[in-house]
């Protein structure tokens, strides 16, 4: 995260069928940032919030706002930046596109 990676731990496209042709067809298409980028900060939110240290909770906060504005639709950025919330304040999880 210092060098403005993202660390994923996002499971969603397995548990959601998309794999494979349907996976390929998500990325050729570049449909894919509205997956995995909001899914990565999504995941990388319960973790933060479960287990990381006061240090690494600034340090991941900060780059999660940084990365929501590079959500290319603004409906998927609205609806992340919502779970995102619910994830810090209600212990809500699991949320997933």
């Amino acid at each position: 995260m210092e060098q403005g990676h993202i660390p994923s731990f996002c499971t969603a496209c397995y548990r959601e069928g998309r794999t494979g042709d349907r996976f390929m067809s998500l990325c050729k298409n570049g449909q894919i940032l509205n997956c995995c980028h909001p899914n990565a900060l999504m995941t990388l939110t319960e973790y933060l919030v479960d287990y990381a240290s006061d240090e690494t909770k600034k340090l991941g906060f900060e780059l999660i706002e940084k990365e929501l504005a590079k959500i290319p639709k603004e409906k998927i950025r609205n609806i992340a930046a919502q779970h995102i919330e619910d994830i810090k304040n209600s212990n809500s999880r699991d949320f997933r596109f």
